[in-house]
């Protein structure tokens, strides 16, 4: 299963990434994360991003997934391509071989997660703190999602507390509606 984690920057993601792995990994299952690859582009990023930048964006959050699909039962992307296609969209513009591979691309999210942009972007030591620039990725990312027509699952603002609790659950009853909390060695005190 590959779920992704859509949404502008600085809006927790990463954090909501990680307390989602450490809840999977307690229920026993597989987990991988695939990091946000921009904080290692060699090329510039944020506002004075290039084509190219953002093309080894893309093509190095892809090969990513694929790894980890191919060696996990599941994987946590910290952002979607198509998030990234919008910090392209907004440094250089659209391409119409770009658009055509995220639409082959994004049917290969199992789960798309919205993060809404509940707080401000703070100095993280890559990523832009512009309160505009992350609003303006946040409504190309709407618009992109509306367009495609996808549904991703909305969390909400207001309830940031129970995100990583109402994914967990959201997962694991996808995976395997029986799946226990603890093993069932743990159950009977371990006695066998």
């Amino acid at each position: 299963m590959k779920i992704a984690l859509m949404g502008t920057h600085g809006v927790g993601k990463t954090t909501l990434c990680f307390e989602l792995a450490a809840n999977l990994k307690r229920r026993g299952l597989d987990v991988e994360i695939v990091r946000e690859v921009a904080r290692h582009c060699p090329l510039p990023i944020n506002q004075q991003t290039t084509r190219e930048a953002q093309e080894w964006i893309l093509h190095t959050q892809m090969a990513g997934e694929i790894e980890a699909a191919a060696r996990h039962e599941v994987v946590l992307c910290d952002r979607s391509v198509l998030d990234n296609y919008c910090y392209m969209v907004h440094g250089v513009g659209s391409t119409p071989e770009w658009e055509r591979m995220l639409d082959r691309w994004i049917p290969t999210y199992d789960l798309l997660v919205y993060v809404p942009m509940w707080i401000r972007p703070t100095w993280d030591g890559v990523r832009a703190v512009e309160p505009g620039f992350q609003e303006q990725i946040d409504l190309l990312l709407e618009g992109m999602i509306s367009v495609r027509g996808l549904t991703p699952l909305r969390l909400p603002a207001q309830e940031r507390d129970s995100w990583s609790a109402r994914l967990t659950e959201a997962i694991a009853s996808k995976l395997d509606p029986t799946l226990p909390l603890f093993g069932e060695d743990e159950l009977d005190g371990g006695a066998g």
